[in-house]
């Protein structure tokens, strides 16, 4: 089993661009996130798998983490993003600090993630 990269939840929000679903049961997760049951969930399996993520506690401490597709374990709600993720082997980490990247930061992190997409899915990410 491969070890995916880690990426912080600035670079998540820049280049997947999460999506503000209509129709949610519940504001979560600051207005992107859907909820894990009712008709919520069924808006999340209708989706497109391909852009779907869920929001997941850790093992330890505070921080959540954004991973690609629909998981049930640990699960605190899920993502829909306008950029597929392919099953790229991905995750990203929402601090509990909540310390955003600077601008160079970002710039430096959405680099790497372009590099790995294109390596890893060729033309489909190219940059």
């Amino acid at each position: 089993m491969n070890v995916p990269l880690v990426f912080h939840e600035d670079t998540f929000h820049a280049f997947f661009k999460p999506v503000a679903c209509l129709g949610r049961e519940r504001n979560c997760w600051g207005g992107v996130g859907i909820e894990t049951y009712g008709e919520d969930l069924a808006l999340a399996s209708k989706a497109d798998p391909n852009k779907v993520w869920t929001v997941v506690d850790g093992d330890a401490g505070s921080d959540q983490w954004i991973v690609p597709g629909m998981h049930y374990v640990n699960r605190v709600c899920y993502l829909i993003t306008e950029t597929p993720h392919d099953g790229a082997e991905l995750v990203f980490r929402a601090q509990s600090s909540a310390r955003s990247l600077t601008p160079l930061g970002l710039t430096r992190q959405l680099r790497k993630l372009e590099k790995y997409l294109a390596l890893e899915f060729g033309a489909l990410y190219a940059v």
